[in-house]
């Protein structure tokens, strides 16, 4: 399953250090980032946002950049692959990939990539749709 190779890939870049608007493990990654090159890494070339800021931004501009990326929101706990948005308050969204028990993101704080447990995180689980 393509969410299983995403998450798989996620997994590789954690360690990575954090760098805003980064999207390549190379160089560095921000949680936009680090969504974008897993799904690249696992075959799916995603649209990114240029320019965007770390806090003031708002629940519907990052739905706006995930349905333009191909996500749509589900109802359910998530499944690998799928992207957690998660408002942290004061203007910051976050995003991390769902995986089995965990979720990887790009904590800026810890100024690299992570991997937490599942329950450390809350929000809305968005899914890549397959089509194309």
């Amino acid at each position: 399953m393509a969410g299983d190779h995403a998450f798989a890939a996620a997994r590789t870049m954690v360690g990575t250090r954090f760098r805003l608007h980064g999207d390549d493990p190379a160089d560095g990654l921000d949680c936009v980032g680090l969504i974008a090159a897993a799904w690249r890494s696992a075959g799916r070339a995603l649209a990114k946002p240029r320019g965007y800021p770390m806090r003031g931004v708002d629940g519907a501009s990052i739905a706006a950049y995930l349905r333009a990326a191909g996500f749509v929101p589900v109802g359910d706990q998530g499944r690998s692959g799928d992207v957690l948005c998660s408002d942290m308050g004061l203007g910051q969204m976050h995003l991390g990939m769902i995986g089995p028990d965990s979720i990887i993101h790009a904590h800026a704080g810890l100024r690299r990539v992570v991997e937490t447990p599942r329950a450390a995180m809350t929000g809305t689980v968005w899914r890549l749709m397959q089509q194309q």
